[in-house]
Formats: C-alpha cells, structure tokens, sequence
C-alpha cells in the first residue's frame, strides 16, 4: 500500500468561555494560509468579518497588515497572517493555538488540529463537517453582554426585552445550528463580496428550528 501525502487538515475550532460549548469542525486545504483560515472561521461561525483579527500562535501574533493601525505600538510585534501556511506546522508539535476575533468583545476561539487527512481528490475550499450551538450576537458587548441579552430575550416582562428582540432580527436560539447552512457559508468563505447572513433564520411555522 502506497503512502499518500496528507493534502487536508481536520480541525475544530471552539469558541471559549462559553457552555455548552459552541463549536465547529472544519475540512481545509493544507495548503491554505492563516488568512484563508481567517475567511473560514469567519464563514463557520457567521461572524461579519467586520472587526481586527488575530492568531497567537506560539506566543507570536499573526494578523492583516493592511488592517493593522499600529493601535498597540508597545505591543508584540505583528506577523503577516499569509506568510504562514497550514503545512508549516501541520505535522510539528504545535496542535492548537488561538485565534481571536473582535478586540473589543473579545471572542477567544480555540484550534485544534485533529488529523491530517489524504484525501482521494485534493479539497479546493473548506467544508464543514459537525457543530454545535449558535455563536453571540455581533457587538453584544462580549461574554458578559451575551449572558445579559440571553436573560433579555428569555424575559418578555423585562423592559428591553422588544428592543433587544428587534435588535437581534426577531429571533435568537443560542442552541441553534444548521450543518447545510454552515457548509455551504464554509464553502463560499473565500468567494469575492461573500454575503453574510445578519441574523440567525426564523424558524418556519409548525417546524421546529434544527
């Protein structure tokens, strides 16, 4: 039996601080950089991609230069988040590192190389293959905020409760996860002026929400 070089990484990406855990398990390209990676956990989680970036691995940063403002001058230096790929590190000893979206609510996620995968027909594009649970509202002001606007919208009685109703598009299961919708987010990730949907999907009359 021939040996197939690997051309795929398995990973899963958890966001932290958060129980039950909500999380993603990913397909990629090995050969991919961070910054597609970067597109990836964007699409998988359906955040909007609309905030600073960064990955912290081995104690350096990596991130988007041209986005970089230079905001932290006493700081670590940042790397360039497209001169790392996948490969680099995929059969080495670091198996996880972190990956951190929103400077300001500071969602910490969690990536994990689960197996590298030699698969019969090259991957082009991510894919996503298992999850769980839906991720926070954009802007929600963080983990703290989350656990707010989670007592919110469980509470019809509390005064805020139509606005932040509206607020999140109506409708908001933290248990929420569609594996076709987040497939097919995953898959486009990288596709130029990619779409994001604003708001989790209402539920249709008389089916429940998967």
């Amino acid at each position: 039996m021939l040996y197939k070089e690997p051309n795929a990484l398995q990973i899963r990406v958890t966001l932290r601080e958060i129980e039950p855990a909500v999380w993603r398990q990913l397909v990629v390209p090995w050969t991919w950089h961070l910054g597609q990676l970067h597109l990836v956990i964007q699409a998988a989680f359906n955040w909007w991609n609309c905030h600073l970036h960064e990955f912290n691995i081995g104690g350096l940063r990596y991130g988007d230069l041209d986005l970089d403002e230079g905001d932290f001058p006493d700081g670590p230096r940042l790397f360039d988040e497209r001169e790392v790929r996948l490969l680099d590190f995929g059969r080495g000893e670091v198996a996880s590192f972190r990956y951190l979206y929103d400077f300001g609510d500071c969602w910490r996620h969690t990536v994990e190389i689960e197996q590298l995968l030699a698969l019969d027909i090259a991957p082009k594009v991510g894919a996503c293959v298992a999850g769980a649970r839906a991720r926070p509202p954009e802007d929600v002001g963080g983990f703290d905020g989350y656990e707010r606007f989670l007592a919110i919208i469980a509470d019809r009685d509390d005064p805020e409760h139509a606005d932040m109703k509206q607020w999140c598009g109506g409708y908001f299961d933290p248990e929420w996860f569609d594996l076709a919708h987040t497939d097919k987010d995953v898959k486009n990730a990288l596709k130029a002026n990619v779409r994001r949907r604003l708001h989790q999907p209402k539920p249709r009359r008389g089916i429940p929400a998967s």
